[in-house]
């Protein structure tokens, strides 16, 4: 094997080169405080709680404007999802039945879609009917900014004054005695 020639066994003299490793952390950190800002935190969820709820128009799959603030007097389950989440499309069945039960009630779902394109959703719901208002969020502004929502499914259980009383992360038995129980205590 042949030996290094002498330029390359001596020691750099870079004086330029501890400024190349100050920038590329710089970067580094930059890139991971965009990244931090785009992605709440999952404590950051927790802080809405015993609040009022943020008001969010979003369109539905028809395009048209539905907000939140429409349900005012009413309890509302705020309830994001996406098609591309398994225990989103699991717990659609049982969304639909609380629906069927509380339809004499005071009581709403508002389902906001965090799918990329309505299509995937209208696609999504030609073989499961969804019996109850979605709506888009394309752009995540009620998503992360509002709601601060880090995982799909997430809940938010809004009282008939718009304070929001209860959050429910990944799929919900929603039907199950003890969750009608504490919607129906907000009745």
């Amino acid at each position: 094997m042949p030996a290094l020639s002498e330029k390359y066994r001596q020691p750099c003299k870079c004086k330029g080169l501890p400024a190349i490793f100050v920038l590329l952390a710089a970067g580094i950190l930059f890139i991971v405080a965009a990244v931090s800002a785009e992605t709440p935190s999952p404590f950051a969820v927790n802080k809405v709680i015993g609040k009022k709820a943020p008001d969010v128009t979003l369109k539905d799959l028809d395009g048209n404007p539905r907000s939140l603030s429409s349900y005012k007097g009413k309890v509302v389950l705020l309830h994001f999802w996406a098609t591309w989440c398994p225990p989103c499309r699991d717990e659609i069945p049982e969304l639909n039945e609380l629906n069927k039960k509380m339809s004499d009630r005071a009581f709403a779902i508002y389902a906001v879609s965090t799918d990329d394109a309505a299509v995937d959703v209208k696609d999504f719901m030609k073989k499961n009917p969804v019996k109850f208002s979605v709506v888009m969020d394309f752009h995540g502004a009620a998503t992360k900014k509002f709601y601060k929502v880090f995982m799909m499914p997430t809940s938010f259980l809004i009282d008939r004054n718009g304070t929001i009383v209860d959050i429910f992360y990944g799929g919900q038995e929603w039907t199950e005695p003890a969750m009608i129980k504490k919607i129906e205590a907000l009745l």
